[in-house]
């Protein structure tokens, strides 16, 4: 997808955030949208089907913890990305923000410039929402879902199977946060009953074998996969 194909709504009660964020994005070629509440980003993104949404979390009318709940409840927008802006004190919103169906969080204050990095990884995923093949291209790293086949600069790396459903798993929606009861359903499921401690494991091995870099840890949270 092309960047002037993509469109981003900013939700923000601060006028210069919405001007200085909104500029650069709209520098970088994305089409931007601003709303100054919940409630008038709930109106924007039913009209504008959006492909990223950037959510203030303290707002007048509607907040942007409820902002979120609402999206996540319209079918036209089930896979809409979400992340937050969030003051960097504020661990509690953070934290509510991912409960509510957020796919991350931005801290603030930040620079416009590594605001548009994260923006860019974020907007990865469509890629890959979009590319219905078993093979999954990120930087130097390449991986063959129907192979159980990873290389890294051409190396072939094995992994066993669970470590490889993992890292497919982290590594198919770069940027988002998985939580743990989230990543236990999905690499584990039922086929047997294991603890918390079973994924820490098994990310130290990742980390080891794929790179450290690459894997971060969000407190009482979960993981997420950052090229």
């Amino acid at each position: 997808m092309k960047k002037k194909d993509i469109k981003i709504l900013l939700v923000d009660d601060e006028p210069d955030i919405l001007e200085i964020v909104g500029y650069n994005l709209e520098e970088e070629g994305y089409q931007v949208f601003t709303a100054e509440n919940g409630k008038d980003a709930l109106n924007v993104a039913k009209r504008e089907i959006p492909h990223l949404v950037i959510l203030d979390v303290m707002m007048p009318e509607m907040d942007g913890i409820e902002a979120c709940e609402n999206l996540r409840q319209m079918p036209e927008l089930k896979d809409v990305i979400i992340t937050f802006l969030t003051a960097r004190s504020e661990d509690y919103s953070q934290v509510a923000g991912l409960d509510a169906g957020a796919d991350d969080y931005i801290t603030k204050p930040i620079k416009p410039k590594i605001l548009v990095s994260k923006v860019k990884a974020l907007l990865r995923r469509l890629k890959t929402t979009e590319t219905h093949t078993d093979t999954l291209s990120i930087g130097d790293i390449e991986i063959n879902r129907e192979e159980y086949k990873i290389f890294k600069n051409g190396e072939e790396i094995n992994l066993p199977r669970k470590e490889f459903e993992l890292f497919y798993l982290l590594a198919s929606k770069p940027g988002k946060v998985f939580k743990r009861d989230e990543i236990l359903d999905r690499v584990w499921g039922n086929e047997v009953i294991v603890g918390g401690r079973t994924i820490d494991v098994h990310i130290r091995k990742l980390r080891t074998k794929i790179g450290d870099d690459f894997f971060k840890t969000i407190k009482g949270v979960g993981y997420k996969f950052e090229e």
